[in-house]
């Protein structure tokens, strides 16, 4: 058997006994080379636990607040260092909205966030399948939703927005946390919002493979709401 024989089934008995068999299959595919072998072979003394990652968000994001951006992690050296394997300490469910790119807004650089962004910030199959990914393979140690204020996905689905194409399916995601939120008082919109968090968090938690590693203690799963006027990340509970 060759060497890149050997790697490809260790790599696969290291998805197998964790369960990971809901994984899609492209996602596997894709993280069978150099990202698995990396992972495995990652050094233990760069482990963090879920609490210090999710405060390490935060912090970065209260840098960016205050104007004290270290940008760090964006230098040539450090391509070169993650162009060998990455280990992200956190990943991000996103907005596609253009004004939270999360590197910025959470003052971090290459190969510390696994990103997924989409309209809603919904956790499709093929979202929870990447998270799943981030956290089992990659080693992230803690998944942020982050939702946004004046979401127009959000705000579309408040109105019943009749929409061309593929679009509506972003709304119909959305929808629940619209009828879940509407008795609520104060503002719709933000109300909506960060209710759509805490149901996309939801979703993420019916991961059997998410929910075994938090229940191992390895991972946290934590929303935030961002206010485009100040760049102010909430936590949402």
């Amino acid at each position: 058997m060759s060497i890149q024989d050997t790697q490809l089934n260790l790599s696969r008995r290291s998805l197998l006994k964790f369960g990971a068999g809901a994984i899609g299959t492209g996602v596997v595919t894709a993280g069978l080379g150099s990202n698995l072998l990396a992972a495995e072979k990652a050094p233990a003394e760069d482990e963090i636990t879920p609490d210090k990652a999710l405060q390490e968000l935060l912090d970065g994001n209260d840098r960016f607040v205050k104007r004290k951006r270290r940008n760090g992690n964006q230098t040539y050296s450090r391509l070169v260092e993650v162009a060998k394997g990455q280990k992200p300490f956190a990943s991000i469910l996103g907005c596609a909205d253009s004004r939270v790119p999360s590197e910025i807004v959470f003052d971090q650089g290459l190969g510390d966030l696994f990103v997924c962004r989409v309209a809603g910030n919904i956790a499709t199959a093929e979202e929870i399948g990447s998270l799943e990914f981030g956290s089992l393979v990659l080693g992230s140690k803690v998944i942020m939703v982050v939702g946004h204020e004046r979401c127009g996905a959000v705000e579309a689905a408040i109105k019943g927005a009749q929409v061309p194409g593929q679009i509506g399916s972003l709304l119909e995601a959305i929808k629940p946390s619209v009828e879940s939120s509407k008795e609520q008082s104060g503002d719709k919109l933000e109300n909506a919002c960060k209710a759509n968090i805490l149901l996309q968090i939801k979703k993420l938690k019916s991961s059997p493979v998410l929910s075994k590693l938090i229940d191992e203690e390895k991972l946290t799963i934590a929303g935030g709401y961002y206010d485009l006027d100040t760049g102010k990340i909430s936590l949402v509970n």
